[in-house]
């Protein structure tokens, strides 16, 4: 009997000595959480902390009622029954998207779980100018009662008396609307009630989606103190904690009125003026307008650019990009627009460039308004590059009734039955033999000049004469004058008669390629004009480069008398 009891309890003893080394290490194994404050007050923050020695938590579903920020983990390692344990600590600061009672929700932590949490949150207090707070917000609004998809301007700014060594500020982005924060933070120093305030001032543009009543959130302040003397001699320093909340604001969004012009353009006020308005132009040559527009009330995705005038046959008109301006009027949106057009008549005469145009709904007055500019008259003269302007016929008034028909026909064959193919060829042919003849004369007069030319001293180049012009002058001729002004003064600082001259005697690369470009606008009808005015600016903006100077002035043309030849 006694050996049998023997037998019986002989295994449970190292059974039960491996239970006292294993239970200690589940103990140390055990994951918990725990909230540092059990209530808080809305805009306020509270630390979570989760100990465990699994891999890092899922925060994933605290996201549902809570904002996370300042998430650190630290790992401890220690002897513990003769082997070695180690923990890891995760803390994240837990900032409540509501008030109530809510619930942190239980979280993975590697193979465990933690248990759910239980968190009372009380509505927040907002600080007031008069409440001498170490810290509160004002949030002001452009306007209360918006229309749909008008650009409202909201400014937060931030009050704090204590110097700071961290902090975020939060506006969050209201149901039914988009928040977009615009430019960067400004700071300032205020005195209130007595007290020195620190003030960053931030700017949000808030665009309505739909009508009816808008919430937008009090913006909310966490942060930390850097301290100072007098704060930790008073007692005031306490943990550091500095914490804002702003006050709500409702807005009542108005829809679209019926009678609202499309595209749809909500604002405060429009002007429009000109900038550069000329009252005469030059045919083949470029007149500049320039438009300039204000609205308050606008951003530059929201405005459409300044409509291009329709000038149709009377002349080309080139519009150039139109460039954009966005400040702030107070907290009031402001959108500058400049646009600047070219216009190059066609024939002389009178020309009338219709005024821009601008529909726009007044917010302020609940109506529709038109911001216009009047029409420009241009005095239309011949231009000065000395060739004839070609001036529309008008073949009723000039030949009988039965002839006109014959003489329509001639103008435009192909309306006609038969088309000149022969006389159109014999004239291309002609063209290209007196084009050839030039061409031969021109290369055997430079190689009669190269032979007649003395040599050039090196590193001499041919002195302006005081009758020519100056880079000054020539860079006004560029900014505001037509392009035979710029060829004229060109010509007159390089001493020579013609273009190509110009070219021949310039040494810089780019230069001679924009000056070829000029041509190719001029005569051709190539190119923006725009453009080459740029282009133009860029290459000579510290005057031509010319290369070492020639013993004559080339002409083009062979010599009266040429050298003799050996």
């Amino acid at each position: 009997m006694t050996g049998m009891a023997s037998r019986q309890f002989r295994w449970p003893l190292p059974v039960l000595a491996m239970l006292l080394l294993w239970l200690p290490m589940v103990a140390m194994a055990q994951t918990r959480a725990w909230l540092e404050q059990d209530s808080i007050a809305a805009g306020d923050a509270v630390t979570l902390h989760i100990e465990t020695d699994e891999g890092a938590p899922d925060y994933a579903p605290l996201n549902a009622d809570f904002a996370l920020s300042a998430q650190s983990s630290n790992r401890q390692v220690q002897w513990s029954n003769g082997g070695v344990q180690q923990r890891n600590l995760y803390t994240v600061a837990l900032t409540p998207r509501r008030t109530g009672t809510l619930q942190v929700p239980s979280l993975q932590v590697g193979s465990a779980r933690t248990l759910p949490l239980v968190l009372q949150v009380s509505d927040a207090v907002v600080a007031t100018p008069q409440s001498n707070a170490t810290a509160f917000i004002e949030t002001e609004v452009d306007d209360p009662t918006p229309y749909v998809q008008q650009s409202v301007g909201v400014v937060v700014r931030l009050y704090f008396a204590s110097q700071l060594a961290s902090g975020e500020l939060v506006l969050d982005t209201p149901s039914g609307a988009s928040l977009q924060r615009v430019g960067e933070d400004r700071s300032d120093v205020r005195q209130v009630n007595g007290r020195r305030y620190n003030v960053v001032e931030r700017r949000f543009l808030l665009i309505p989606e739909r009508s009816g009543a808008l919430r937008l959130p009090g913006a909310r302040f966490t942060g930390r103190s850097a301290g100072g003397f007098f704060d930790d001699f008073f007692g005031n320093g306490g943990d550091g904690r500095m914490n804002a909340v702003g006050a709500e604001r409702t807005l009542q969004v108005q829809a679209q009125p019926a009678q609202a012009v499309q595209p749809w353009l909500p604002l405060h006020s429009l002007q429009l003026r000109y900038t550069t308005a000329p009252s005469s132009a030059r045919t083949g040559e470029a007149a500049t307008v320039m438009v300039e527009a204000i609205a308050n009330g606008a951003t530059r995705a929201q405005f459409t650019d300044l409509p291009v005038p329709d000038l149709g046959d009377a002349a080309q008109v080139f519009a150039e990009p139109a460039q954009y301006e966005e400040t702030f009027n107070g907290s009031t949106p402001r959108l500058k627009i400049t646009r600047r057009y070219s216009i190059v008549p066609r024939q002389v005469g009178s020309l009338r460039v219709p005024g821009p145009r601008v529909a726009w709904w007044n917010v302020d007055s609940g109506s529709a308004q038109q911001a216009s500019l009047p029409d420009l008259e241009l005095a239309v003269a011949a231009g000065r590059a000395g060739a004839p302007v070609a001036q529309p016929i008008d073949t009723d008034a000039a030949l009988p009734e039965d002839a006109a028909p014959s003489v329509a026909s001639s103008l435009a064959p192909t309306a006609a039955g038969t088309r000149p193919w022969p006389w159109m060829a014999a004239a291309a042919g002609l063209a290209v033999l007196w084009l050839l003849t030039l061409a031969w004369g021109w290369r055997r007069g430079r190689h009669a000049v190269d032979h007649a030319r003395p040599v050039p001293r090196p590193g001499v180049v041919a002195p302006a004469t005081s009758s020519r012009a100056s880079v000054a002058e020539l860079r006004r001729a560029i900014d505001g004058e037509g392009f035979d002004q710029v060829e004229a003064l060109l010509c007159s600082m390089a001493g020579v008669e013609r273009l190509e001259q110009v070219i021949e005697r310039l040494a810089d690369p780019a230069q001679r390629q924009t000056l070829q470009a000029l041509q190719q606008a001029r005569w051709g009808g190539m190119g923006d004009v725009s453009v080459l005015r740029s282009r133009l600016r860029e290459s000579f903006r510290d005057g031509p480069h010319w290369s070492g100077a020639s013993g004559a002035v080339d002409t083009g043309l062979p010599p009266l008398y040429p050298p003799r030849q050996p």
